[in-house]
């Protein structure tokens, strides 16, 4: 196959990625750049959460109390989160009864409190809320089930479509350098393509890369020979099911103070109560970057630090690339454009696609003119 003809099969296949996944790639694409900064726009589209009067902080069973009178019959404090940078207090229920049969993790209310008053601030279902949608729309397109290997596979067509691109982008005379020029072409729309292609291309190719590898752990785990979770953590489905015990042998208070006692003078920054999976309560203390852990059994009251999250290894890795976690502002702008300009990049394919169409078609009519 000369030049050529490469060219010409490496631009079939850019066309019919762009063209077959438009309309996929448009709302993933703007999901994924709305969600670089999920907690400002939280506290933007659901401010009456985040109107807190203060920063001082009250006894956590205080918390509960006033959770509690918000709570549906039947349903159970499952967790409690203390305020980071100035937000609420958290409190998550859930359901006592029978799991729903839809899959994913099943619905739990959230309790929003103030910190110095423990006012109610909002109550909400933990699917609710525009930021939420935006993360299931982003991480399986609102499909259960088979979204997330969707989506994956979308990443894996956006990898080949920043390959071709880039093929395609090279001109086929003259310096590498006349690419870089904004008049390829009399049309506005074919310009911005393969300027904002360009540029955008080896970026797009990273979150492409780890957007798959997100969506299929156990494949690229076995690549680098790491050991893959399920997807979404270790038995996070199971954990999400899980019913809290309604009389807990121990109470709150104690449960906090045995466990403060093993991490030592750390601010609390959660507990999960026990379970009918889980007998144990588990408290977590903030310490510098890595949260301290301590499990309480709830029958004998014995404590004993909880194993660490490892903070290292290249699915770890993976995400925080793919989400902007902890990789600094350049960053997480380089992540906001690789989400706005693919929306436009398809866009403007399919205007260009349609134009082509358009003078083929005139071209066919004028050679079968002359035919006849």
């Amino acid at each position: 196959m000369n030049k050529l003809a490469m060219r010409r099969a490496w631009f079939q296949v850019h066309k019919w990625i762009g063209l077959i996944l438009a309309i996929l790639i448009i709302p993933l694409s703007l999901s994924g750049a709305a969600l670089v900064w999920h907690d400002a726009l939280d506290r933007i589209v659901d401010p009456a959460r985040y109107a807190v009067s203060g920063t001082t902080v009250l006894g956590p069973d205080v918390y509960v109390a006033a959770a509690m009178t918000r709570l549906k019959h039947g349903e159970r404090i499952a967790q409690l989160t203390m305020p980071e940078d100035g937000g609420p207090v958290v409190v998550a229920a859930a359901a006592a009864g029978v799991a729903p049969k839809r899959p994913g993790p099943p619905q739990r209310t959230m309790v929003y409190l103030d910190p110095p008053t423990a006012r109610v601030l909002e109550v909400s279902a933990s699917n609710g809320g525009l930021v939420r949608f935006l993360h299931v729309l982003h991480g399986s397109l609102q499909l259960p089930g088979v979204g997330r290997s969707i989506v994956g596979w979308i990443g894996v067509a956006m990898m080949v479509s920043c390959f071709t691109g880039l093929w395609l982008w090279w001109p086929t005379i003259g310096k590498w350098t006349r690419g870089l020029r904004y008049r390829r072409h009399r049309n506005a729309d074919t310009n911005l393509h393969h300027l904002f292609g360009f540029w955008i291309a080896l970026p797009l190719f990273v979150l492409s890369l780890t957007g798959a590898w997100i969506s299929f752990p156990q494949f690229f785990g076995k690549i680098t020979g790491e050991a893959s979770r399920p997807r979404g953590g270790p038995d996070r489905g199971a954990m999400m099911r899980a019913k809290p015990l309604a009389k807990p042998g121990q109470p709150l208070a104690v449960a906090i103070g045995k466990a403060r006692a093993l991490a030592g003078g750390a601010p609390l920054r959660s507990v999960t109560w026990p379970t009918d999976l889980s007998a144990d309560w588990t408290v977590t203390f903030a310490r510098g970057n890595t949260p301290v852990g301590v499990k309480i059994a709830d029958d004998t009251g014995g404590a004993t630090a909880a194993p660490a999250r490892p903070q290292t290894g290249v699915a770890r890795w993976m995400r925080r690339i793919h989400d902007g976690t902890d990789m600094g502002a350049l960053w997480q702008v380089i992540i906001f454009l690789g989400g706005i300009l693919p929306a436009v990049l398809a866009v403007t394919g399919v205007i260009m696609w349609w134009r082509a169409r358009g003078w083929k078609a005139e071209l066919a009519a004028k050679k079968a003119a002359r035919a006849a």
